[in-house]
């Protein structure tokens, strides 16, 4: 019988409607949650039946190092046509993609009408030697394992 390891959380590539961007170095995909609601009609016995409410899906942050040209600056004026009040037609769908050792795509989770709400560029500091990371935390209506 073959072995099945588990995927290590190292290989993945983002997919991101009409932008190029290769090289994020974290990506934390929020929690979903289904609220359960309580619910008893007068003739149920004394305990309360459970009844599924609304799904949130949590937030998706992105962090990649910054570069001075192509999808660094993309991700940004993403964001900044958002606060310039460009919500409507600034909606993509994201494909988070965890792969095998051997580089083959063996997850995906799709991430559907997302949009960035908060762009945080990392601190700046004189005597540190670290790479200057930006964060873009992205919105969305729905997150879904489809492979």
């Amino acid at each position: 019988m073959a072995r099945n390891d588990p995927l290590r959380n190292f290989r993945f590539r983002l997919e991101i409607d009409g932008l190029q961007q290769a090289g994020f170095s974290e990506v934390v995909i929020g929690e979903t949650a289904t609220a359960a609601i309580d619910y008893r009609e007068g003739t149920d016995p004394t305990h309360v039946r459970k009844l599924s409410g609304l799904t949130r899906y949590g937030n998706i942050t992105l962090k990649a190092g910054v570069t001075t040209e192509g999808a660094s600056r993309e991700l940004y004026l993403w964001h900044a046509a958002i606060t310039a009040g460009g919500l409507r037609s600034n909606r993509r769908n994201v494909a988070i993609v965890v792969m095998t050792e051997a580089g083959e795509d063996a997850v995906r989770f799709a991430v559907s009408n997302a949009w960035p709400v908060k762009y945080d560029p990392s601190d700046l500091k004189g005597q540190g030697n670290e790479v200057f990371i930006e964060l873009l935390e992205l919105v969305n209506e729905g997150i879904e394992r489809v492979q």
